[in-house]
């Protein structure tokens, strides 16, 4: 290409909502935990596309699988039935609490989904007026009308408002507080297994556990958005599976098909019941082209040798991490499971963020003070011995 970065930038000023804050790089190639830009400049990739490209930038295993299934089928109306998408629910509910699975394009849909699931699940069984969800603070679930309504984050609500009704909010990892929000309008609980974009909030002992016993005794509906935790990220395919508390209703999206886009919201026959035709639709949502993508990235993260690699790699940077804290004194805490970790700061997080890129590495910075690391999940200790040397270096620039 002949364009140079600023070209590119000045065009997407001119031609794309403003909606991102960019950093002044255009990237043009990328392979396992690695990019490069238009000069020719290689980055260490433990951002991952924000935990979508789990199994590395051009994985030759997805990318066959694209292109073969370009070459077959790219889409037909979710009228007719199509073996890839087929197939991936199968082993979707195979390898999970679900029974029957709906496509989407992106978590935000899967999520609107579940909350339209939810609402109609209480309609069908207990009448009208049952329509409350409660949600947690510092949530995020997405920004279509419905979903940032359910988002505990009202830096996401300003200027959209009036939000959509029947949303409240409570502390995450407070079983007294849900129940106290209850009401005899209340049909369902949402909550994400690991807050990420809250902070990297991970659940205490037991949380779960006890909510899926308060939604059961309630007849309330248990609604997991894994969008960011699941598919191998914690070191599990699935956060729930760590802590015994299989949900109702499940979301998914980010890795599900390795950076192709594609949300799906998974579910128990019993509830799943209260979608029929005409219920709900997507015109695109599971088309073979994507499906073919996605059901080869589940084949390959679903493996237990795959995700023990996980765990361990996980492990090493938490712990290198930690090292770094140690001598740190700026370095508030650091927390995480398999590779979805986070480095709590003293200190706004962005000026790290920024630094870390001129020196070729790529992380960010959430809720202002947590760093977050979210690397392909093929990356190993090599890597991780990399992007925290680059960090050390910084850290130590920020004590003289």
């Amino acid at each position: 290409m002949n364009a140079t970065t600023e070209d590119i930038q000045q065009k997407c000023n001119k031609h794309i909502f403003g909606t991102y804050a960019r950093f002044p790089v255009a990237f043009v190639r990328g392979e396992a935990c690695r990019l490069w830009d238009d000069a020719g400049k290689e980055y260490l990739d433990f951002l991952s596309g924000i935990a979508v490209c789990s199994l590395g930038h051009c994985h030759p295993e997805i990318t066959l699988a694209i292109s073969e299934g370009a070459r077959k089928l790219i889409h037909v109306s979710n009228l007719f039935y199509t073996y890839p998408q087929v197939e991936l629910a199968a082993e979707l509910t195979r390898l999970s609490f679900a029974d029957k699975v709906f496509f989407s394009n992106s978590g935000a849909e899967a999520n609107e989904a579940a909350i339209k699931l939810a609402r109609k699940h209480s309609s069908d069984n207990f009448g009208p007026g049952r329509f409350h969800i409660i949600s947690m603070k510092d949530s995020f679930h997405g920004r279509t009308m419905a979903t940032l309504s359910a988002t505990g984050q009202s830096k996401v609500h300003h200027g959209f408002e009036p939000l959509v009704e029947g949303f409240s909010f409570v502390d995450f990892n407070s079983v007294s507080a849900v129940q106290a929000a209850i009401t005899d309008k209340t049909c369902a609980v949402m909550v994400e297994p690991v807050q990420g974009e809250g902070g990297l909030n991970f659940p205490a002992p037991g949380f779960l556990r006890e909510l899926k016993a308060l939604c059961k005794e309630r007849k309330l509906l248990l609604i997991f958005d894994e969008v960011q935790s699941g598919m191998g990220r914690t070191g599990s395919l699935f956060a729930y599976e760590q802590e015994d508390a299989a949900p109702d209703i499940m979301t998914l999206a980010k890795a599900l098909a390795n950076g192709l886009p594609m949300g799906a919201m998974l579910a128990t026959d019993e509830v799943a019941r209260a979608f029929t035709p005409g219920s709900h639709a997507t015109t695109f949502g599971g088309g073979p082209l994507i499906a073919s993508a996605a059901l080869a990235t589940l084949r390959i993260i679903s493996e237990p040798a795959f995700l023990a690699k996980v765990r361990e790699t996980g492990a090493y940077l938490k712990s290198s991490l930690q090292e770094l804290k140690e001598r740190y004194s700026f370095i508030k805490g650091v927390r995480g499971r398999g590779l979805m970790v986070g480095m709590e700061l003293g200190t706004p997080g962005a000026k790290f963020v920024s630094k870390c890129l001129e020196r070729g590495a790529i992380i960010n910075c959430t809720h202002e003070t947590v760093l977050r690391f979210v690397p392909p999940l093929v990356a190993g200790r090599s890597e991780v011995d990399e992007m925290v040397g680059i960090l050390d270096g910084i850290f130590k620039e920020e004590t003289i």
